[in-house]
């Protein structure tokens, strides 16, 4: 199930985005029956998540929580791995600096962030190798072009 929450204030932004996105990411992990929740949201709630979590007060694009890191998971559900909040604001203004559209923009963050529910990270380079080159996979896959979309470590 995949489960999308719009309070960012554009609410004409097709969510089915997403769902191809959050698909295309679990379809690549053969992945099935799993729960995942989308959140879009704009820059001051996303700034208000980024400081409490992450110490950093600003917005950022895209977040990820997974359900079960660092977590005793004995007794939850393992086929709920987490929420990701993409913030619709940072979004419009990269696809603008990047020249794509915020479909393309939103499609690479949401397969981003479920890749960070999946256990990914780009802390080193060797994380970074090994997930952008799975992220890239995917963007391929949805038609999306890897050249233009960059996160670093």
């Amino acid at each position: 199930m995949i489960d999308v929450t719009n309070v960012s204030g554009s609410p004409a932004f097709d969510v089915q985005i997403i769902h191809r996105a959050v698909l295309a990411t679990l379809d690549a992990h053969n992945l099935v029956d799993y729960e995942i929740s989308v959140l879009l949201t704009d820059d001051s709630r996303m700034t208000e998540l980024n400081r409490e979590y992450r110490g950093i007060d600003a917005p950022t694009d895209v977040l990820a929580f997974p359900q079960h890191e660092g977590k005793n998971t004995e007794l939850m559900n393992l086929n709920v791995l987490g929420d990701v909040v993409v913030s619709l604001e940072t979004a419009e203004r990269q696809a603008i600096t990047e020249k794509h559209s915020l479909e393309e923009e939103v499609s690479f963050l949401t397969v981003h962030g479920v890749l960070h529910l999946l256990g990914y990270d780009h802390q080193t380079q060797e994380e970074a190798t090994v997930m952008f080159e799975k992220q890239d996979t995917i963007l391929q896959d949805l038609q999306i072009d890897t050249e233009k979309n960059t996160i670093s470590i």
